[in-house]
């Protein structure tokens, strides 16, 4: 039985099996400590009976007026726990947070070259709400989709209406 429960300092030292995934945006520990500080409702792990950390989600609520969201800083299942369910249970547990804090929508960044995450979060309700030209900076720059749900609060869905151009990371707001 896998249990999902608020993300602790001592997890900080027992996470490394599923940061290791090529695709997972990893952080030094005072961004992690930064997120459990401001935001711990948004940080949550997914555990074995044995202990063993099988992934984790943490995001934080911004924003203002129609543009008061909740985002997905870092979703991320270790490789022997995937296929299970656990991303769905986690972005569910993120969307219910966002909910209760009277957020209009969701939003993440993906890779744009991660087909399996992008084709989840489409599974999951999210849909391309604008393409960021070189998001994701490393040995070969990366585009990355800012992919939105819209909820209850957006009755009519203002929030998703794709934008019909890319822009730059520093058009972000």
């Amino acid at each position: 039985m896998t249990t999902i429960r608020p993300f602790t300092c001592d997890d900080m030292f027992r996470f490394h099996n599923v940061n290791l995934d090529p695709l997972t945006e990893t952080y030094g520990l005072p961004f992690y400590m930064q997120y459990l500080a401001h935001w711990p409702e948004y940080f949550q792990v997914a555990e074995s009976p044995s202990g063993e950390i099988m992934g984790y989600i943490m995001g934080k609520a911004e924003g203002h007026a129609e543009n008061w969201h909740g985002h997905v800083t870092a979703l991320t299942v270790a490789p022997d726990f995937r296929r299970l369910g656990l991303a769905a249970k986690l972005m569910n547990i993120l969307e219910e947070i966002s909910e209760k804090k009277h957020c209009l929508f969701v939003d993440l960044f993906v890779r744009v070259s991660n087909q399996v995450a992008v084709d989840m979060y489409k599974r999951l309700g999210y849909s391309v709400y604008r393409r960021v030209l070189e998001y994701y900076s490393g040995e070969e720059d990366e585009d990355a989709f800012d992919m939105r749900k819209a909820l209850s609060r957006d009755v009519h869905k203002q929030s998703v209406i794709p934008l019909p151009h890319p822009v730059r990371p520093e058009e972000l707001e």
